[in-house]
Parts: structure tokens; C-alpha cells; sequence
């Protein structure tokens, strides 16, 4: 019987066409999800129980019958990878340490002493000055995005963000 044949079958309820697919593609499947997790204590069998069950419950889903063994492949690939994650639980981002630290003392004190002077500097800009700068220098907007959501016109997005450049580059010059 053809895949394509199972897969309609299963999807309307057949547990046998199904476990017949499963029968066809389990033992692939678990080498597949074994090479994922390389070999050991039946992490890959759980992988591929998991991968069945979902399967089975979404097996209606499936867009191209005659590709179910990928679809299948991609659900084992999956449940293994989650495995591994599970595996090697992220790291506390309290515990991994920060880049800047490599760089001289002196030269973090500074760099972080020029953003709080520039946070300072944007914090005293008229409102309007600083929503326009944030938007466009922060964030990257388009003169068109900031205008839009602002509600200003593209030209007066254009002489706000002129007056709050000057502003700012006034008094961050000292830090040159």
C-alpha cells in the first residue's frame, strides 16, 4: 500500500494504516533521531514514541501524502533535539561574563560613563526632540515610519530630529 494511501487512512481514523506507516519508518526513524543524540540508554526509542504520538495526532495535517517519511523524519528530528536541549540546560546569563570585561578597566569606566552621559542628554531633549531621535537613531525608523507614528508630518519629523542631533552633539562634545 502507498503512503499516500496510509496517510488518508490514518487521517480518518485507521490505527492499523497508521501503524503500519510507523512499522515502515520507525526503524529509520530512530537511527535518524540515535544520530542526533549519538547512542546511549534508549533516549532515542522515547524520541521516537514522542514523534509517533504526534504524529498520530496530527497525521490529518500533512500537506503532501507522498512525503509523510520526511514529515515523519522532521517530528523524530524534533523530539530529539528537544532531548538535547533538555540535556544541556542553558546557561545562567548571571554566570556567563561580560565581553566588556575583557577590554581594560579604564576603557569600560569610560565607555559606560559616555552612555550614561548620552542617556542624560536624550532624557533633557523636549519630548518631542526625543521621541523623533529615539525613533530614528535607537530604532532605526524611516523618516516615513517616525512621521507615521508620531503623527507629524515628514517634515516636521525632519527639523525635530535636526534640532535634537545639534543638541546632542553639542553636549556630548566633551566627549570626543
Amino acid at each position: 500500500m502507498s503512503d499516500a494511501s496510509l496517510v488518508e487512512r490514518s487521517a480518518d481514523g485507521d490505527a492499523q494504516a497508521f501503524g503500519v506507516l510507523i512499522r515502515r519508518y520507525g526503524p529509520l526513524m530512530r537511527a535518524y533521531a540515535a544520530r542526533i543524540l549519538g547512542h546511549g540508554d534508549g533516549e532515542a526509542d522515547d524520541a521516537v514514541q514522542e514523534a509517533a504520538l504526534q504524529a498520530w495526532q496530527r497525521i490529518d495535517r500533512v500537506e503532501d501524502p507522498d512525503r509523510v517519511r520526511s514529515w515523519l523524519f522532521r517530528i523524530a528530528a524534533n523530539k530529539a533535539l528537544d532531548r538535547l536541549r533538555r540535556r544541556h540546560p542553558h546557561l545562567d546569563l548571571e554566570a556567563v561574563p561580560d565581553r566588556a570585561d575583557e577590554r581594560p578597566v579604564d576603557e569600560v569606566v569610560v565607555t559606560r560613563m559616555q552612555v550614561d552621559a548620552l542617556a542624560r542628554v536624550v532624557q533633557n531633549l523636549p519630548d518631542a526632540q526625543r521621541a523623533v531621535w529615539v525613533l530614528r537613531e535607537i530604532g532605526g525608523a524611516s523618516y516615513a515610519e517616525v512621521a507615521d507614528q508620531t503623527g507629524l508630518t515628514a517634515t516636521a519629523v525632519r527639523g525635530l530630529l535636526a534640532r535634537a542631533r545639534q543638541a546632542v552633539v553639542t553636549q556630548m562634545e566633551g566627549w570626543r
